[in-house]
């Protein structure tokens, strides 16, 4: 398996580039890209690390040397970001660099998988979509706005809050990948019991965990270790799955199988062909089916800004 990262020499690019290398199954080529000129630096740094995983890498403008023969494509390429900035003040920027780099993924690697890493993950899988249903090769289940960092830093949270071992925690976090769009459904955590204001409060602090980081860096950037693991841990198990491993199951956000939006983050069972089937959401509290009525209109308007910048 050839797994590509974009945008390979960033915060999140580099630690994400690392934890491939240690982790990808053997045999694996991990081939990196980055406008960066130290990108093939970077390369040759992983390939001093002992791992059976081959490591090479491409600076500038072209990253068909990287994408030809891929079958997953990880892009985590564009701008962090900043205190006071929400993730849909990065769209300007980003869009752009989503849109030519899916383009490049549809014109040289046009049936790999393509995991979306760059915020607003709510409108760049949009994006991402349109490309390439306008290049004519779109497949709904090779499309994945990674969401993971939600469910890890939930994870964590919940273990924190009950001092349990976070690695003994699952917690299903559906919806979208930002602010309010987030909902962790805290009452499907299994052993373990909340009062109704710890989930009023763990919600909360769910939702704006990537402001946590933001304001604790003092304007030195969001969070891109936590994001490099949590890019790191689906992208090894979809590289799993399209190798024949059965019964891996991971969250993200993708287009169809729910019935309240055209792309939504959920529970899915991986496979040989990327998505093998989109799994439900199970049941929800009160207070989660509230919090999802209430944060669909935003979602949708995400989505609406990634189609539009595409078709008008």
């Amino acid at each position: 398996m050839k797994v590509a990262v974009l945008g390979a020499a960033g915060g999140i690019g580099q630690a994400l580039a690392l934890l491939l290398k240690l982790d990808l199954p053997a045999g694996s080529t991990l081939s990196l890209y980055d406008v960066a000129p130290v990108t093939p630096g970077v390369a040759k740094d992983l390939s001093h690390i002992p791992s059976s995983v081959t490591v090479d890498g491409v600076g500038g403008d072209d990253p068909t040397a990287v994408l030809e023969g891929a079958d997953v494509v990880l892009i985590s390429a564009g701008v962090a970001r900043k205190p006071g900035m929400d993730r849909s003040d990065l769209f300007n920027i980003n869009a752009g660099i989503i849109k030519t780099l899916i383009g490049k993924v549809a014109d040289v690697a046009p049936t790999a998988c393509i995991g979306v890493i760059t915020n607003p993950v709510n409108t760049t899988v949009a994006i991402a979509a349109e490309v390439l249903k306008a290049k004519g090769v779109y497949n709904k289940n090779k499309l994945f706005g990674i969401s993971t960092l939600d469910v890890i830093r939930a994870e964590e949270f919940v273990g924190e809050l009950k001092g349990i071992p976070s690695e003994d925690v699952f917690v299903n976090v559906i919806g979208g990948h930002s602010g309010t769009t987030i909902l962790p459904l805290l009452s499907q955590v299994q052993n373990v019991e909340f009062t109704d204001q710890e989930v009023i409060d763990l919600t909360d602090r769910i939702q704006n965990a990537g402001t946590e980081v933001v304001n604790a860096k003092a304007g030195g950037g969001s969070a891109t270790l936590s994001m490099a693991r949590a890019a790191a841990v689906f992208g090894v198990n979809l590289v799993k799955a399209l190798s024949g491993k059965q019964g891996i199951i991971q969250n993200a956000y993708v287009d169809g199988g729910n019935p309240d939006s055209p792309f939504f983050a959920q529970p899915l069972l991986l496979g040989k062909n990327g998505i093998d089937r989109v799994l439900p959401c199970g049941e929800l509290s009160a207070f989660e089916e509230a919090k999802k009525q209430e944060m669909l209109s935003v979602l949708h308007a995400d989505i609406k800004l990634g189609v539009d910048f595409v078709n008008n």
